[in-house]
């Protein structure tokens, strides 16, 4: 770990750091997936899905860099590596056959759901290593991915 003159305990900020990386490594794999769904879904609702899934993958590039960062600012160092995804990402491997789009959606609603409910905990767990900041970086990015959420089973509710 490198020096700062953050005033959280070299503890704290080594467990949050293990905390954040799990995270990143899940934000960066979920991100990899939905740019696969992105470039391989088709159907009659191709464009609309092609660019939803963008959009997705866009915000949650946002949140790969929000949390590498903090990584980064409490002295760690960021996992983004292929091979540090690899080994570390806790989200299930996606179906790389899928072609329907509703099949896509349903994926990636799967693996965004897994996503928020592991940043949730990652609430949790940042306040009881009392880290406000890191809590609120979780909140912030449960919030979004919840709202993506949204967006994707709001095409499964719909009537076929």
């Amino acid at each position: 770990m490198f020096e700062t003159r953050n005033d959280l305990s070299a503890d704290t900020r080594s467990q949050v750091i293990r905390l954040l990386n799990a995270r990143l490594a899940d934000a960066i794999d979920l991100g990899m997936q939905t740019k696969h769904a992105h470039w391989n879904v088709k159907g009659p609702h191709f464009i609309a899905l092609h660019e939803l899934f963008d959009k997705i993958a866009e915000e949650i590039e946002e949140h790969v860099d929000t949390i590498a960062e903090r990584i980064t600012a409490l002295g760690g160092t960021a996992g983004g590596t292929v091979a540090a995804v690899a080994r570390a990402t806790s989200l299930k491997a996606y179906p790389e056959e899928l072609v329907e789009g509703l099949a896509h959606v349903e994926a990636l609603a799967t693996a965004l759901a897994d996503f928020g409910r592991k940043a949730r905990a990652g609430i949790e767990e940042a306040t009881r290593l009392g880290d406000a900041d890191t809590a609120d970086l979780f909140t912030e990015v449960s919030r979004e991915i919840d709202k993506q959420l949204w967006f994707l089973e709001a095409h499964l509710h719909a009537k076929r």
